[in-house]
């Protein structure tokens, strides 16, 4: 398995990017910092009670959300305090993506915070409808008593807005799909958002598209059932070709780190590396390449090489680049195959 680098130093400039001013380099740390997972929580938990910018706050939460990690479940808890209705927005979040915890303990102290939010009437109506929204996929034996709790709320909005239970998405593959979805709440089921995808992708935005990259590799990282890990990459990789056919490279990171991955991706991966990848895609493509050399999988090293040819002819790549000097250094036998099939 290809070896991962010290992520420290890269780390400590995507929490100086989160301050940003651009949208988009705002929006490519926090994704970044999304995918480096459990490796960044414990950084990202020492910046954030130090910090006073709210949008380094917010990507730290946001960042946060998509990792699920049980570390975060107390600073996300405490957040809800905060008078920053979008902070607790983005705690309510953190919080939701902590309900299927494996650890029991952790799942539960996520509900208790939420629900303390929900039957609390001195808290505005949004800040306790976005608590309610993050329960609505726990089983109905927990959220119909809180349903019946709050219908005798005073607030006639949240009455009326909570009242029902909702139509369940899964089973109305509509717009609304894709727009929840962006907004962090995937369907129950990986083909109502490649669906979803096929019908929005050529006109969604590219951050919304490059956003739910992220969410679909956090959702995949909690499958247990390899069937449905599988399905929702293939989701994934069909983002990315949607990404590729666009010109955009907004979510490059999570292909350079898809290829340190064990298992192998899904054609629509090396599709779009083909379309977009450059000079900085060469070593992760290489070191899957060289991993690959004693397994028997060769569909899964030719469309590698595929992928290596077209970055080096489309970037103009020769044996003097840096970037090739490099691959030679580290995986020299990898790289002169991968050369010679240019």
């Amino acid at each position: 398995m290809p070896i991962r680098p010290s992520a420290a130093a890269e780390i400590r400039q995507l929490v100086d990017a989160l301050g940003a001013t651009e949208d988009v380099k705002r929006e490519a740390a926090i994704a970044r910092l999304a995918v480096l997972g459990s490796r960044a929580v414990d950084h990202l938990l020492r910046v954030y009670p130090t910090t006073t910018a709210p949008e380094v706050k917010l990507g730290i939460l946001r960042a946060l959300e998509s990792s699920a990690d049980a570390r975060v479940g107390a600073l996300a808890a405490a957040t809800l305090s905060d008078p920053s209705p979008l902070l607790v927005s983005a705690a309510i979040g953190v919080l939701r993506s902590l309900l299927g915890s494996a650890d029991s303990k952790t799942a539960r102290d996520a509900l208790d915070a939420l629900v303390a939010v929900v039957v609390n009437r001195s808290r505005p109506t949004d800040c306790r409808l976005a608590a309610f929204d993050a329960l609505r996929e726990l089983p109905s034996s927990t959220v119909d008593p809180i349903r019946q709790t709050l219908s005798a709320d005073p607030d006639a909005e949240l009455r009326q807005r909570v009242g029902h239970a909702p139509a369940v998405i899964a089973e109305s593959p509509d717009a609304s799909v894709w727009t929840t979805a962006v907004e962090g709440r995937l369907p129950s089921s990986p083909e109502l958002l490649k669906t979803a995808l096929a019908r929005e992708g050529s006109t969604a935005r590219l951050i919304h598209l490059q956003r739910l990259v992220d969410l679909v590799r956090a959702q995949e990282s909690r499958e247990r059932d390899a069937g449905r890990r599988e399905a929702w990459r293939v989701v994934r990789g069909a983002l990315h070709q949607v990404l590729a056919s666009r010109g955009s490279r907004l979510a490059l990171y999570d292909l350079r780190d898809s290829l340190l991955e064990t298992e192998r991706l899904p054609v629509a991966f090396l599709a779009a590396l083909e379309e977009v990848g450059d000079a900085t895609c060469l070593e992760p493509v290489a070191a899957a390449y060289d991993a690959s050399a004693a397994g028997a999988d060769p569909w899964w090293r030719d469309h590698l090489a595929t992928a290596f040819r077209a970055i080096v002819h489309r970037e103009g790549l020769t044996r003097r680049h840096a970037a090739v000097k490099r691959l030679a250094t580290r995986w020299p036998a990898a790289t002169a195959d991968l050369m010679a099939r240019t």
